[in-house]
């Protein structure tokens, strides 16, 4: 009697055990593509993002690093599309491999380094990047105040590094402009038409006792001025922290550091021919006709929110992605 009993209930282990491994193989072949791979179960993907939360800025500049020089800008998740028309770009004037991704969150870091293996370091703590993008928020202001930091730390390693941010479009390559040994490369951020052969000393203070110099572009030797600047910079930003009643960006703390260091540091103004402001190329069409086969570097400042960055983009020819993204080392997003 107790054995009949018993072998009932073995068969009902066994079915149910079954019903468990098939559900097993449904899970690991259906859902998992989508969810991602946990990496309990498949070592090789944890180790790899460890190995990328552990690579430092200095192992990533050396490994970018051609010539000296690196090219970099800051870039949380929301900004892809915009880091990959800036790449596409950089591409055509054969200088992406020079370029290296400050990601602003890990999310970044892995997309980037998964497609484009070494280009991207995350430089902790890494910012709330939910809010990092939202211009005038206090996750924006932390975002883009971490700026000098990462710059100064390039300079005391050794290489000459130009800044970018990634709203930008390269029409040529930028790197015959920087005549001279100057310490500081700047753009003037002023919509103001300036003469074809201006001054390429830093400009006069404006209403607010500053000067109107863009942080978006910047080009700096490894120099000890270069490094004043960013030391200044970063004291700027503490002196001045974000408020709701004073919804502070990074780039004005930019021009204060460089009014105040500007008799003991070599400033070099770029030509605005060559590197307009947005609210010069995108606003006065005169203007880019009459300067036709200039411009180099185009920022697509003076407007705010994605959408209309990328129309912007869009109606100029500018925005790359839709029919280029091949040429960008990390493909279509």
């Amino acid at each position: 009697m107790t054995f009949q009993f018993q072998r009932p209930m073995l068969l009902v282990l066994n079915r149910t055990t079954l019903l468990v491994l098939l559900s097993l193989l449904v899970v690991l072949g259906v859902i998992l593509p989508w969810t991602g791979t946990p990496g309990f179960m498949f070592p090789n993907a944890t180790s790899s993002l460890a190995k990328w939360r552990d690579y430092t800025l200095s192992q990533a500049a050396s490994f970018v690093a051609k010539n000296g020089t690196i090219i970099v800008c800051a870039v949380s998740q929301p900004y892809l599309p915009f880091l990959n028309n800036w790449l596409i770009s950089i591409s055509r004037q054969k200088h992406q491999d020079q370029v290296l991704v400050i990601a602003e969150d890990y999310a970044t870091l892995y997309k980037v380094n998964g497609r484009w293996p070494g280009h991207a370091v995350l430089v902790p703590p890494a910012p709330d990047s939910q809010t990092a993008h939202k211009f005038g928020s206090q996750g924006f202001f932390n975002f883009t105040s971490r700026r000098p930091r990462h710059l100064l730390h390039i300079l005391e390693l050794g290489y000459n590094v130009m800044y970018n941010d990634v709203d930008m479009v390269w029409l040529k390559d930028p790197f015959p402009y920087l005549q001279g040994d100057h310490d500081v490369y700047f753009t003037d951020d002023m919509a103001a038409v300036k003469p074809l052969d201006h001054s390429h000393d830093l400009p006069p203070p404006g209403k607010k006792g500053r000067t109107y110099i863009c942080s978006c572009m910047i080009f700096l030797r490894p120099t000890d001025g270069a490094k004043l600047v960013m030391k200044k910079w970063i004291e700027e930003l503490q002196a001045e922290p974000w408020s709701k009643a004073k919804k502070a960006n990074d780039q004005p703390a930019f021009n204060w550091a460089l009014n105040k260091t500007a008799g003991q540091v070599d400033l070099y103004l770029l030509p605005q021919s060559a590197f307009p402001t947005g609210g010069l190329y995108f606003k006065n069409q005169t203007w880019v006709e009459e300067t036709k086969g200039k411009h180099v570097i185009i920022h697509n400042n003076y407007i705010t929110g994605f959408e209309k960055k990328i129309k912007r983009f869009r109606d100029f020819g500018l925005w790359l992605v839709d029919d280029h993204a091949v040429e960008s080392p990390l493909g279509k997003l």
